[in-house]
């Protein structure tokens, strides 16, 4: 067994391509993948999150592949023969960008197809013909019944994170995808956890599979520091913030668990002078490629992501981890921390704890098998960002009651600030006093019993006609109009 990529009998093409980007020694996942794969064997691979899984199948699967190679421009001469299916859009658009560089001294063409996206430029580039197909599968059987793709000539499939697809549903997508694919072919299924029905999965599409365990299953990385801190939920922000500061962090991840809590975290810490970024599923898929692409350049600190971002991404020192809240799935908490303290670095994994959380990091603990502290984090006194305007008033009952208004101009308030102030702040907050006019506090006071109407006392009396007494004079009654004379 090597531990070296100098080692590997890789083709001088691949070689090559390795050696530029700086790949030396190999991780405990590629040195024992990759020359099994290389055997052509179905290999069931279970490795913590970044480890280098992309390159365990990536460069093996290429190294079989180089015998198809050829420059003919005829897509006839180009027809599938790797499929890698992955479970998110931002996994499958960085998986094809490290096989692209893998393979860019080989003639071998790749390409990626995931939703969110115009079909028409992915249908221009299948039907230029492509060797490696990069998926996700809701989007790969669109082009199937599209009848741009043709799967008859596939020699390798690749499920990744296939816990991840069972997770979100995908497994008829799955079943319909391997139903057009050959009998004979390898099959590689990686995941950074195993589950009963990942087991039943390769039961039903792995022939012999070679199990590899490079680390027990659902352990976190030993380079990531975990704490657990107790904190009431409008505590959390300020928790972060300490964090940030007494660790020097300048960049993390912060999870939530919906979309919603998502995109009200990230514009309340951007109010509070942070930058910050939203990646969550209601984002267009060009917004998400812009948000990563932004943390990756470094002009964004903090990345708010749902579970969308839990798998796979790999983005190089990455410091930290916030689970703002502590995710309903306890495998997705090993996978959350896995976005830092990748390739062999250190990083930190901070949870926020409620106490309606017991139950959830009671089933983290079971998963990990390991006993969690939840500590307490001593907060400072919160005091105003800023000073009061005097156009606010000196009274108390004239300044803002909710923290999202201190320091902050009256015509710089934005309405969901109310939306995104604590509950209970929110219920605090009272009006102006309203101004009240004497003339409305004065009690009733009745009019004299005998006083006639108005327009009675304008009328002067006339002498009675002789008239039957029988015969009732006309009621005056008031008039709106004056009758013209």
């Amino acid at each position: 067994m090597t531990d070296s990529f100098s080692n590997l009998s890789l083709a001088p093409t691949l070689a090559r391509a390795v050696a530029e980007m700086g790949y030396e020694s190999m991780t405990p996942i590629q040195a024992q993948a990759i020359p099994v794969v290389l055997t052509g064997q179905d290999v069931m691979g279970a490795a913590q999150t970044g480890t280098g899984k992309t390159a365990a199948f990536s460069l093996p699967l290429l190294q079989r592949l180089l015998k198809h190679e050829n420059p003919s421009t005829s897509p006839a001469r180009h027809p599938v023969r790797a499929l890698v299916l992955l479970p998110t859009r931002e996994l499958a658009d960085q998986v094809a960008q490290q096989i692209k560089l893998y393979a860019k001294y080989t003639q071998l063409r790749s390409a990626v197809v995931f939703g969110g996206m115009d079909m028409k430029p992915q249908t221009l580039e299948l039907k230029r013909g492509v060797e490696v197909l990069v998926a996700t599968p809701g989007r790969l059987l669109d082009h199937i019944e599209a009848k741009n793709a043709v799967l008859n000539q596939v020699e390798y499939v690749v499920l990744d994170e296939a816990d991840r697809m069972l997770d979100i549903g995908f497994l008829p997508d799955l079943q319909r995808i391997l139903s057009y694919l050959p009998k004979q072919r390898t099959t590689l299924l990686f995941s950074a956890t195993f589950s009963p029905e990942i087991k039943r999965l390769a039961n039903s599409y792995l022939q012999n599979p070679i199990t590899i365990e490079v680390a027990r299953p659902n352990e976190t990385a030993s380079t990531v520091e975990q704490r657990f801190y107790a904190a009431q939920d409008d505590d959390k922000r300020r928790v972060i913030r300490k964090v940030l500061t007494d660790r020097g962090i300048k960049q993390a991840f912060i999870f939530v668990n919906s979309k919603l809590g998502c995109g009200r975290l990230a514009r309340s810490l951007e109010r509070e002078g942070l930058r910050t970024a939203a990646l969550h599923g209601d984002k267009s898929q060009d917004e998400r490629l812009k948000a990563l692409e932004a943390f990756k350049q470094g002009e964004v600190d903090l990345l708010v992501c749902t579970d969308v971002a839990a798998r796979g991404l790999d983005i190089k020192d990455v410091p930290a981890v916030f689970n703002f809240d502590v995710p309903f799935n306890a495998e997705d908490y090993v996978h959350r921390i896995g976005r830092t303290g990748r390739a062999g670095a250190s990083g930190l994994a901070v949870t926020l704890v409620s106490p309606s959380d017991t139950r959830l990091v009671s089933d983290i603990e079971k998963l990990i098998k390991k006993k969690l502290e939840v500590e307490t984090l001593q907060l400072e006194s919160e005091r105003p960002v800023g000073p009061v305007p005097e156009k606010w008033g000196s009274r108390a009952e004239d300044r803002p009651r909710a923290r999202a208004f201190e320091g902050r101009r009256r015509e710089d308030h934005d309405p969901r600030d109310v939306l995104d102030s604590p509950r209970e702040r929110r219920g605090g907050f009272r009006p102006a006093p309203i101004t009240r006019d004497p003339f409305f506090e004065k009690p009733y006071e009745p009019s004299a019993a005998d006083a006639s109407p108005s327009w009675e006392a304008s009328v002067p009396k006339t002498a009675r006609s002789s008239i039957s007494a029988n015969i009732k004079p006309k009621r005056k009654v008031a008039a709106l109009f004056k009758s013209g004379e």
